[in-house]
């Protein structure tokens, strides 16, 4: 079974893409919609204000990142600290994908088809 969820993977939820001009609420809730996790933003130590923009949270960090103007597209196929990378090396932002709940951070190693099956466990 594990063969085929991951060949499914590659083709529900396609792809889930982040904008730098929406809040971090809508991305959260858009990712969990998509996918069935949690994407929780940091600002430090803290969890972001969800009120805030991707790009105002991006602006308040100092690290280098690379701008593009084309949004970072999230396929379920990719591992999740594949995803979570991407944000931060896009965005300069830091995320972690937990559990439905918001519970537990799911394994960097397991795609992210696999943290909404709860293969992980």
């Amino acid at each position: 079974m594990g063969l085929f969820n991951n060949i499914k993977d590659h083709f529900n939820n396609a792809e889930f893409k982040v904008a730098p001009n929406k809040k971090l609420k809508t991305l959260s809730s858009e990712f969990f919609n998509a996918f069935g996790c949690s994407l929780v933003f940091y600002k430090g130590a803290q969890i972001a204000d969800g009120e805030m923009t991707l790009a105002a949270l991006d602006k308040r960090t100092t690290k280098e990142v690379k701008k593009t103007d084309a949004e970072l597209k999230i396929k379920g196929s990719m591992k999740v600290g594949e995803a979570e990378n991407l944000f931060n090396q896009n965005f300069g932002v830091t995320v972690q994908i937990k559990d439905k709940d918001c519970k537990i951070c799911v394994p960097n190693d397991i795609t992210i088809g696999q943290a909404a099956r709860g293969e992980y466990k």
